[in-house]
């Protein structure tokens, strides 16, 4: 089959037009966002509006690997600039689910001291930090934050992963034990390349983990907010399991995982190098109702759609009484939504961000909403807190009220309502 190579002028993009797994052309369009800007793209306050870039959100099913799929790839400069303001370690459920991976690693592969890690997308070296004081450890990340990571004792490169990088590592560093691949696989163009050299840098009998969100919760708890251009393909365990056996590796455990509202953790290895859990079997039955077949996604784009005028219409209730709404935390998600919704500072009157974020000081990426620290939300009480972080809202309600919010809470998704 051929592997269709994307090459990048800067600011650049590429329309889907075959599978990027299998080159299938019988691609199928269920579900488009409107034009969205990059996510990351935060404009100091105050700056006047100009023009910015934004790129059309459409969801295409593949019905040969069961690939869902972003249509239109944009240059990885764009999208992950070296400013990039994401930090992992500052969000407690990645904390806690890199140590949980790192404990159930060792029950799968016996791991040496001299046994070389190596983390994809290594982002501050949250991953990592668990590694580095057992065995030898390298991260790669093409954003600046990888300067954390170095400053904590983690060598990392900072560049984009590549099949010629990867030579490279392992003319100086060695094949690797382990090769992790978190919240990032689902965002690499060049899929095939990339899946090649991870095989090729990885040792016989080492293993291959990666971490991605995942297709069946994005289905049933309508994530459409996590639709963005990072997300190049939205897997399937069906899906990666296809790319994964183009490649020569076999998924040996599969595990859903809290992580961004629902991810899946997939453990590959060589064929024939270790025994394949019952998981895989079980996870492959589990997914094959919501996530196979076109007629799925058209009933998820209903859903989609009255979820917005759901939410627009009870905004608009607030506004009409003079109500004042906050948004809570600004993640990548969030982005899509507000645009998506058409919400703007007129609705919105701030987000609030936990003090030493990045993203403090900034817009909202196509709006004029400013993001503030935490302590406004205290100080102003407003009526009502959209959650934007509303996957994780049990966890964050109950912080904010120890803190002294006193409005009400807003979750918008997957039935938008207000919480006393």
């Amino acid at each position: 089959m051929e592997k269709t190579e994307l090459a990048f002028g800067k600011g650049s993009s590429v329309v889907v037009k075959r599978c990027q797994i299998c080159d299938n052309t019988d691609l199928e369009p269920v579900l488009f966002l409107g034009y969205l800007p990059p996510v990351n793209d935060f404009i100091p306050i105050g700056e006047m509006p100009h023009e910015q870039p934004s790129y059309p959100a459409q969801w295409l099913y593949c019905n040969r690997c069961h690939l869902v799929q972003l249509g239109l790839i944009v240059d990885p400069k764009v999208i992950f600039p070296s400013s990039y303001p994401y930090t992992s370690s500052t969000t407690k459920i990645l904390r806690d689910n890199f140590a949980e991976l790192y404990n159930e690693c060792k029950t799968i592969i016996d791991l040496k001291k001299d046994d070389l890690i190596i983390d994809i997308g290594s982002n501050d070296g949250n991953l990592l930090s668990n590694f580095k004081d057992s065995h030898r450890v390298l991260g790669v990340t093409p954003e600046e934050i990888g300067k954390i990571a170095i400053g904590r004792g983690i060598p990392t490169i900072i560049d984009y992963f590549t099949r010629k990088l990867a030579g490279e590592i392992e003319a100086k560093y060695g094949k690797a034990k382990v090769i992790t691949a978190t919240n990032v696989f689902a965002h690499m163009e060049n899929i095939n390349d990339l899946t090649d050299a991870i095989f090729e840098l990885l040792e016989g009998d080492g293993l291959f983990i990666s971490e991605s969100h995942y297709l069946l919760p994005l289905i049933q708890k309508l994530q459409y907010d996590t639709i963005y251009h990072e997300h190049l393909r939205h897997y399937s365990l069906h899906s990666i399991k296809y790319l994964l056996e183009m490649h020569g590796f076999e998924v040996i455990h599969a595990k859903q995982i809290p992580t961004h509202g629902g991810s899946i953790r997939v453990y590959a290895a060589k064929k024939g190098a270790f025994k394949a859990r019952k998981s895989v079997a079980a996870l492959l039955k589990k997914e094959k109702r919501l996530t196979i077949g076109k007629d799925n996604f058209l009933e998820f784009k209903r859903r989609v759609v009255l979820s917005k005028l759901g939410l627009q219409a009870l905004l608009s209730r607030i506004k009409k009484r003079g109500g004042h709404v906050y948004g809570i935390s600004a993640p990548s998600r969030a982005s899509t939504l507000i645009n998506y919704v058409g919400l703007d500072d007129g609705i919105i009157d701030k987000i609030v961000e936990i003090k030493g974020s990045h993203k403090i000081g900034k817009y909202v990426p196509g709006t004029l909403i400013p993001v503030v620290d935490e302590s406004e939300l205290y100080e102003k009480q407003p009526e009502y807190a959209l959650v934007l972080s509303w996957h994780i809202a049990d966890e964050l309600t109950p912080k904010l009220r120890e803190k002294g919010f006193r409005g009400k809470f807003i979750i918008p998704l997957p039935k938008p309502y207000i919480m006393d």
